[in-house]
């Protein structure tokens, strides 16, 4: 498991980069309407799935635990496929679909840091990346109907906060690897 998730850290970091993007346009459009974010939402749930699935494919070539990137790359990408289906989306059924979606990807995040603790020390990022989504899940939850400017505040700055987190994972898993292929160790880039 160790070399296949940290030979996966480039996806933790377009991940990464991708959330901050999303967060950075939250935060510079702040009149952004409820369109607009459904698209951005989108595509960044889009991006985020289909790195998830690409994830749990170099696991499962790995023989390695796959099936909480599966579901959560399947997540990603229904999601995105019901707000790119349903443009005209209601601002309190975007809530819920962000909710849900930041709930199960939460769970799975924390759950893949579990299990990731035991070999590798920096899971602490993964934890934190997954209590953030929780946090969003129950904060949309909890106040469904706060309106579209906080909706999009709180959006940016979640994915904001779990991108660097992503990234700082990503390049802490790098640098893992990095140790593990010395001199004496070569492990086969895919």
């Amino acid at each position: 498991m160790t070399v296949v998730i940290a030979k996966n850290w480039w996806s933790l970091v377009i991940r990464g980069l991708a959330a901050i993007v999303l967060g950075a346009i939250t935060f510079i459009w702040p009149g952004i309407t409820l369109g607009a974010l459904v698209l951005l939402f989108g595509f960044y749930a889009l991006i985020d799935g289909l790195l998830s699935l690409a994830g749990a494919v170099r696991a499962a070539e790995g023989h390695e635990r796959w099936g909480a990137l599966l579901i959560e790359g399947l997540v990603g990408i229904a999601v995105a496929i019901i707000t790119f289906a349903w443009p005209a989306i209601t601002a309190l059924s975007l809530v819920y679909i962000i909710a849900a979606w930041a709930l199960l990807t939460g769970v799975f995040e924390i759950a893949a840091a579990v299990r990731l603790r035991k070999y590798f020390p920096g899971e602490w990022l993964l934890a934190l990346s997954g209590i953030a989504s929780l946090i969003l899940g129950i904060l949309m939850i909890a106040v469904p109907l706060a309106g579209a400017l906080a909706i999009a505040f709180w959006v940016g700055a979640y994915a904001f906060v779990f991108g660097v987190l992503l990234i700082g994972l990503g390049f802490r898993l790098r640098a893992w690897v990095k140790g593990l292929t010395g001199p004496s160790i070569a492990v086969p880039a895919h």
